[in-house]
């Protein structure tokens, strides 16, 4: 297939797109800059699920889609080497194609948001670059922003300085190495704000922990990760339970895998 070819798998779009750049941001995690006609349909929040480049692994690996420029038909994606697959995308470089479905997922509502609004970012390790293209668009309409990060150790931050373009920036750290001991919660628990929206993104238990902190907010927003196969919602392998239901169940690639809190169980 050449880098133009392209075709439709109902929503889903296949598509080889060129590598533009790459380069490690912090360590284990790198910065992939993608070009090609997907972009146009890009959403904040969606992701894309990428074949690795090696006939020994036939499962995709999803990667969420960490900011947009839809003039430049280029899109940015933050990842962590978590295994072999994610280790051979480490090791390309300008003009190396990928073999990339889709955009895919829901993505976060950002509708009704103006220069009257207030908005709580809340990010959590590999979980804060789904947070960027999010703070971008809201600020461009004028949004006052707060985002409260959270890492594991001063190594592991990411994205500070870019975020805080956008708005005022909360860093803690589980050991105290830089910005503000303990998690996110810490901050959170302190705001007196009321916030028009809250979108996240982070591991698990930081998920719970948003999820019970504004389970009745009328829009607060949960990006969840998980293991996914087909990536297309027909495996079920990526399911979730429903609040009060033990039969109806939500899959985050296609019902997800952006989630209102309190609409699934965590």
């Amino acid at each position: 297939m050449n880098p133009t070819c392209k075709k439709r798998m109902g929503a889903i779009r296949l598509e080889t797109m060129k590598v533009v750049a790459q380069e490690e941001i912090a360590p284990a995690i790198f910065e992939l800059v993608l070009e090609g006609e997907m972009v146009e349909a890009m959403r904040a929040g969606q992701f894309l699920h990428l074949r690795v480049p090696d006939d020994s692994h036939l499962l995709r690996r999803p990667i969420s889609i960490s900011s947009i420029d839809k003039a430049k038909k280029q899109c940015r994606l933050i990842y962590r080497i978590e295994g072999a697959g994610t280790a051979i995308f480490s090791t390309l470089s300008q003009g190396d194609t990928l073999d990339v479905m889709g955009p895919q997922g829901n993505g976060f509502d950002l509708s009704d948001l103006d220069d009257q609004s207030k908005v709580l970012l809340v990010g959590g390790g590999i979980g804060v670059p789904p947070l960027l293209e999010v703070a971008k668009e809201l600020h461009a309409r004028g949004v006052k922003l707060v985002t409260v990060l959270g890492f594991a150790n001063k190594d592991a931050v990411i994205l500070e300085k870019e975020l805080a373009q956008y708005g005022q920036v909360f860093v803690t750290t589980d050991d105290g190495s830089y910005g503000i001991k303990g998690n996110v919660s810490v901050v959170i628990n302190d705001l007196d704000n009321q916030f028009d929206a809250v979108y996240s993104c982070g591991a698990p238990g930081m998920m719970k922990y948003i999820n019970q902190r504004f389970h009745d907010h009328p829009r607060a927003y949960l990006s969840l990760e998980s293991r996914m196969a087909c990536g297309m919602g027909a495996c079920y392998a990526c399911v979730l339970k429903v609040p009060d239901s033990e039969t109806v169940s939500q899959r985050v690639c296609e019902d997800g895998p952006v989630f209102r809190t309190g609409t699934v169980v965590l």
